[in-house]
């Protein structure tokens, strides 16, 4: 077992999905980044590594200023109690216009959560391949009529 109880950690994920569901609603992202412990690290291999939940709150809301309300839908989760940690997979999910199926533009992403205590997450790993994935779905949304609110501010570094 780890250092937390398990219904706590369980309890602390879903306050991070309903933080990060009400940010995409909103389209303010500080909601998502005051789950995060002061001194959080998150690793995001396309934009590189952030320490602090201050730091996460303002990557946060200037990486996601071109498309605030996209969604985050979850496909699968795993706690691993030994670790602390919980692995899912979401989808990154581009709002209207959809495809012509009905189906919204998205991409899978792989994300590993470590718990730090008091209802806040110490760490973030988020990983999928932006290269592939994320241009290509971004492509064929504005392709389709999608339009960002902002230009991006954050350039990729494809780590």
């Amino acid at each position: 077992m780890g250092q937390y109880d398990r219904e706590e950690i369980l309890e602390a994920f879903t306050h991070y999905k309903q933080a990060r569901d009400e940010a995409s609603r909103t389209g303010d992202w500080g909601i998502w980044a005051a789950t995060f412990t002061d001194d959080a690290h998150y690793i995001e291999h396309a934009y590189g590594e952030l320490d602090g939940r201050q730091a996460i709150q303002a990557w946060i809301q200037v990486v996601m200023a071109p498309f605030p309300t996209m969604t985050f839908p979850q496909d699968w989760w795993v706690l691993d109690e030994e670790r602390d940690a919980i692995v899912f997979c979401c989808q990154n999910q581009f709002p209207e216009p959809y495809q012509e199926d009905g189906t919204p533009f998205q991409f899978p992403n792989w994300t590993r959560l470590v718990y730090g205590g008091n209802g806040q997450w110490a760490s973030e790993e988020d990983i999928y391949n932006p290269a592939r994935d994320a241009g290509r779905v971004f492509k064929a949304w504005i392709k389709a009529g999608g339009k960002t609110r902002a230009d991006e501010a954050v350039a990729m570094e494809h780590r």
